[in-house]
Formats: structure tokens, C-alpha cells, sequence
């Protein structure tokens, strides 16, 4: 009997997979081809995608190659006017406005390579849509559907007409057609969705597949209030003999927080250094290697402390000396789960590196915990708007801010900014700073402090914007409650909408990250 037949070599398998960022040159070129005359994505537009919904981005490959794509993201649908237009639902494209609470799908794309058409490409990518709205458990898929073969009947046909005699099978419309055969159902027409789709005169079909899987799970598709308990330590920096006078002074706050239902406690940028008092180093730099290496202790007092708790942590910050010999301003979030998260100090001050030789990270972290996405920038990076501006459109619902200033010049500076990071981002901030002094530690002499939880300026929020603060220079905790869905409705339909109105077609922020 002869050897069997290899009949890998034959085998061409597609592969339907979540889109990379490798593959964004590849999907440009095809929208090219697919879509003469329209204005195509930038790679802006898939960058932003990717980091806000990546699984919601799918593509299919075939011998290594990229030949069909499709976009996705989620909303609550009833939050839209039906005569929506693409920009209206996409952000200009950016899907900034993707909830990721949202109980529909919403197809934006779907494009294949003119060469690799009539081989099921469309079909398996609208298959993988499905598959995807049942693993989130969504109601539906809906999507805006050209009709481009409508310029071809339009003098002697409404939009109705066309789109009636296509259902009827009288007359063929490739995507209209194609989308009727996957099980999709027409809601309404909608005029001027696409402003450069002439072939089918600016109209669009709104479409909808159902869920038949779809396990509501309540009555209500919006909940009344998602409300997140906050305390915020300002916390009074004096001389201490021990790592353990340090720790019982952390766990007191804990305590008060957790007693009071906090979800999150916060303390103050490099309120380790409090440390300093006892390690007897008057150079700042040898002073700053020798509070290193209580990280360890650090690291275990706070990830105990959250669990034990119950509650949130956001450790203030730490110097911490890595691998590369290198010291950084770390930020570290201890989620009452026992995992932790870190985030580096993007911007070093000049009294940062003049004394202590601080190095800077460079990327801006957002994170999950059980109220939501969540971003950290510490006391100098909230002076920054873009990088609040990336946070957010990376998920994030509330930035927190641990300050450390030693007049009151430095703290407006921090206070303001993120004020004004509230109302551009349409976020809640938090600050949270040292009071006191250290008479004897050289560069942490003096403290002022006055923290705060800000919110958007709008008649939904709290007057003036301030949800709570403390008073200037007192060792105190401030306890606020934020609430996520006014947050998220505001979002929508508030008074002012600085996210949906922003002008991409005239600026951005690009994270290169």
C-alpha cells in the first residue's frame, strides 16, 4: 500500500478571526476598491475601534490574506432617533460613543475584496456578528444597509418602491438583497444617512436581526441610577517611627471607608514618603532608593487591605525601583478582588527629577473593576487634557487624581484642570492630597491640600460641579456618591455634548501607544 495522500497541501482554510492592528492597511485598501468615490476610513478610525470595542472588529483571512472585513459596536438603540444618520450613530466613526452596557449590536461595515466575492466571505462575517451579539447576550444586530443599485431605478421609483420590489425579488440589490437572505428585517428607510453614497441616493435601510437566545434580564432596559461611593483621604503627612505607624494610619481610613459602603478609598500621590521620617537619609536621591524598598510592604499592606475590606483601593502612588534601575511615580489600583493594576506618572515635574530622579512611563492605562472603567493620572498628568481625553475614549468614567503640592498655586493648578477635565470628557474626577508637614525631610517639608470629587457642569449634576471637598489643610476623609447613569444619559442628551459634538473632520488626539 503506498504512502497516503498529504492533503494539507490542498486544504485553503478561511479564517474568521477579531481584526489587529497589522491588518488596518490591508482593510484600508480593500475599502478602496470596495467603495469608489466614498470617503474612506482613516487609520485613525480603526485605531479607535480597536481600542474601544476589539471584539466587535472581525475580519476574514484566506492563505494569509486579509479579504473582508466587518465593524460593530453597542448601543441601547432607544437612546437614538430613528432617523439617525451614520455619523449620528458612529461618532464621525470614532464609535466613542460604543456603551458597552448596550443591549444591541450595531453593524457599521461590512466590506470583501472584489476578487474574493461569491465565496460565502459576507456571509461568514455576518455569521461571526451573530455569534457575537449571542455570546454578549444582546437583543438584536441593527444596521444601516445601502441600497446602491437604487441610482439605477430612481427616476421612475421612490426609495419605498425600490426597496419593495427588491423584497419581492423583482429587482436584485446586492447588499439589500444579501442582508434580507442573512435574516435581517426592515424597520424604516432613512434619508441622508450616508452623504457621499450616491448610488443610493443618500438613503439607507435601517435592519434589524433578532436574538431569539436573548435572556432579558429584567423588565426594564434602563436601569435608574448606577450609583459608585467614593472616599477620598486627605491625608495629614507627619513624623512616624515605623512602617507599622504608616500601616495602622492607612488601615484607619479603610476602615471609615469601608464602614461608610465606599467603593472606592483614595489616597494621596507619594504619601509613602512619609516613610522618609524614620530612614534618616537627609540626600533626597539615596532617601527615595531607601523608601524602594519598602515596596514589597507596601504592596501587601494595601492588596490586604482591599480584600479584607472590601473595598477599592486606589493606593495613591509610589516610588518604585524596577529591573532597569530606574525609579517611577506608580499609581497602583488593589481591587477588593485581591488583583491589582498599575499606572505609571507620565509627566515628571522638574522638582520631581532635580531631587529624586524620577523617570517617566509612557502609556495611559484604563481599567476594569466591578463600577465600571476606570483611569488613574497622577497630581502633574491631570494638567494634560489629552490624556483625560484618551481615557475616556478608552472606556474611562471617572479619573482619579492622586495630588501631591506643597502651596496653594501647585494645587489650583491640579484642582482646576480637573474641573475642566469633568466637563470636557463629560467624566467624574477625583483629587486626592497630603496636608501636614515633614520638618525633617528634605523636599517633603510642606504640604496643601484641599480634595475634591467634581462632575460635569449640567442641571443633572451637583451645583457647580463639585459632588463634595474637604476643607483646605485638615486631615479628613470626603464621601460622595457619583452616579454612572446620569452619567451615561448625560452623555446623550445634556445640555451641552462635548463628546458627540467634537470636530474630527478639523482635529483629534492621536495616543501613538
Amino acid at each position: 500500500m503506498t504512502d497516503a495522500l498529504d492533503i494539507s497541501k490542498f486544504e485553503k482554510p478561511m479564517i474568521i478571526r477579531n481584526m489587529t492592528t497589522e491588518d488596518i492597511e490591508a482593510i484600508l485598501e480593500i475599502q478602496r476598491l470596495s467603495f469608489p468615490g466614498m470617503e474612506p476610513w482613516e487609520r485613525a478610525h480603526l485605531y479607535s475601534h480597536l481600542t474601544i470595542f476589539p471584539e466587535g472588529q472581525i475580519v476574514a483571512e484566506l492563505d494569509g490574506k486579509v479579504i473582508g472585513s466587518c465593524s460593530s459596536l453597542r448601543i441601547n438603540f432607544d437612546e437614538y432617533d430613528d432617523r439617525h444618520t451614520w455619523n449620528d450613530i458612529t461618532d464621525n466613526g470614532f464609535i466613542t460613543n460604543h456603551d458597552p452596557n448596550g443591549y444591541n449590536l450595531y453593524g457599521i461595515e461590512v466590506m470583501v475584496h472584489p476578487k474574493y466575492r461569491r465565496m460565502k466571505v459576507g456571509h461568514r462575517l455576518y455569521e461571526a456578528r451573530k455569534d457575537l451579539a449571542r455570546s454578549f447576550n444582546l437583543k438584536s444586530i441593527i444596521i444601516g444597509g445601502r441600497i446602491p443599485n437604487f441610482h439605477v431605478h430612481s427616476e421612475e421609483m421612490s426609495p419605498r418602491d425600490y426597496v419593495d420590489a427588491v423584497s419581492r425579488h423583482k429587482i436584485y440589490d446586492p447588499v439589500l438583497t444579501f442582508q434580507m437572505m442573512n435574516g435581517f428585517i426592515l424597520m424604516r428607510i432613512n434619508p441622508n444617512y450616508l452623504s457621499d453614497d450616491v448610488a443610493s441616493g443618500k438613503y439607507a435601510t435601517l435592519m434589524e436581526w433578532n436574538n431569539v437566545d436573548y435572556r432579558p434580564h429584567s423588565k426594564r432596559h434602563f436601569k435608574t441610577s448606577y450609583p459608585v461611593r467614593i472616599c477620598v483621604v486627605q491625608y495629614m503627612m507627619r513624623a512616624i517611627d515605623s512602617f507599622e505607624d504608616f500601616a495602622k494610619q492607612c488601615e484607619y481610613f479603610v476602615d471609615v471607608g469601608s464602614d461608610a459602603g465606599s467603593d472606592f478609598v483614595v489616597f494621596p500621590e507619594i504619601f509613602t514618603t512619609q516613610l522618609m521620617s524614620f530612614l534618616n537619609e537627609k540626600s533626597p536621591s539615596q532617601a527615595v532608593r531607601k523608601l524602594t524598598k519598602y515596596t514589597p510592604e507596601y504592596m501587601e499592606l494595601f492588596t490586604s487591605l482591599a480584600v479584607r475590606y472590601n473595598v477599592n483601593i486606589i493606593g495613591g502612588s509610589h516610588f518604585v525601583e524596577e529591573e532597569d534601575e530606574e525609579i517611577y511615580n506608580i499609581a497602583y489600583l488593589f481591587r477588593r478582588d485581591g488583583t491589582i493594576e498599575k499606572q505609571y506618572k507620565v509627566h515628571i515635574t522638574p522638582n520631581e527629577r532635580k531631587w529624586w530622579g524620577i523617570s517617566s512611563g509612557d502609556k495611559v492605562e484604563v481599567f476594569d473593576t466591578d463600577c465600571g472603567k476606570i483611569a488613574i493620572q497622577i497630581c502633574y498628568d491631570i494638567e494634560f487634557p489629552e490624556l483625560a481625553r484618551i481615557a475616556t475614549d478608552m472606556g474611562a468614567n471617572i479619573i482619579f487624581t492622586p495630588f501631591c503640592t506643597e502651596d496653594r498655586q501647585g494645587y489650583l493648578r491640579v484642582r482646576y484642570c480637573a474641573q475642566a477635565r469633568a466637563v470636557e470628557n463629560q467624566i467624574y474626577t477625583v483629587i486626592s492630597g497630603t496636608v501636614g508637614n515633614l520638618p525633617e525631610t528634605e523636599n517633603m517639608d510642606i504640604q496643601y491640600a484641599q480634595s475634591g470629587i467634581f462632575a460635569p457642569s449640567d442641571f443633572e449634576f451637583a451645583r457647580d460641579g463639585i459632588v463634595g471637598e474637604t476643607s483646605p489643610n485638615l486631615e479628613m476623609v470626603l464621601i460622595g456618591d457619583v452616579d454612572l447613569e446620569i452619567l451615561r444619559r448625560q452623555r446623550q442628551d445634556g445640555t451641552v455634548k462635548h463628546l458627540k459634538d467634537r470636530r474630527h473632520d478639523v482635529y483629534r488626539v492621536d495616543y501613538l501607544k
